[in-house]
């Protein structure tokens, strides 16, 4: 995969950094790492500027994010989760993903979706839950445009920092991603027994 998306890139640029990071985030397993630091080194190898990559890959992470919090307005948690189900392998998403993500918004409200842009797997799928509770759109918009830039600065200067050894921090972001869900899903049981244990203490109350 990384070499596609690299050939994308070398072909198209800054439009190639867009429509791949919109990808990414209806897509969340196409890796933005691979695409941000790749960016990032093709400042120092071609006419394409750091501003001009940090701003195409923030439209780009705007886009796929507006569509699917308009997915979200359109279904359900409980519906998507069907969807997911049936077609999960050519999304290469599982259900108990969307529920990370509503998770993760019940518990930080709007903060979540600033937050959750700069979470690996949760920054594409936060916009979902935004949807199905109607958030307003505006807030949402700015809320992601602003933890999207973040995201994106930190990747492209990196990329550009260390040059062509750009894919040696890709690794170190796949650790950082396998912590993050580590943590997630540590989190989940956690809630998930103490949501039993209450449930068992009020039954018997």
């Amino acid at each position: 995969m990384e070499h596609w998306i690299t050939e994308i890139m070398d072909a198209y640029g800054y439009l190639g950094i867009f429509l791949l990071i919109a990808l990414e985030n209806l897509f969340p397993p196409i890796p933005s790492e691979v695409i941000l630091t790749f960016g990032g080194f093709m400042t120092t190898t071609s006419e394409m500027t750091i501003v001009g990559v940090i701003l195409a890959a923030t439209a780009g992470s705007v886009a796929g994010a507006i569509c699917l919090y308009g997915v979200g307005r359109m279904f359900s948690i409980a519906r998507l989760e069907t969807i997911i189900t049936n077609y999960g392998k050519i999304l290469r998403l599982k259900p108990e993903d969307i529920r990370k993500a509503h998770a993760w918004f019940d518990k930080y409200g709007a903060r979540a979706v600033f937050f959750g842009r700069l979470v690996p797997l949760i920054r594409s799928l936060i916009s979902i839950p935004a949807g199905s509770t109607h958030m307003s759109f505006l807030p949402f918009l700015f809320l992601t445009t602003i933890g999207s830039l973040i995201w994106n600065i930190a990747l492209v200067y990196i990329g550009a920092a260390v040059g062509a050894s750009w894919e040696t921090i890709v690794g170190y972001m796949d650790i950082y991603s396998n912590v993050v869900y580590g943590l997630l899903a540590l989190s989940l049981a956690i809630f998930g027994f103490i949501f039993i244990r209450k449930r068992i203490i009020k039954s018997h109350g």
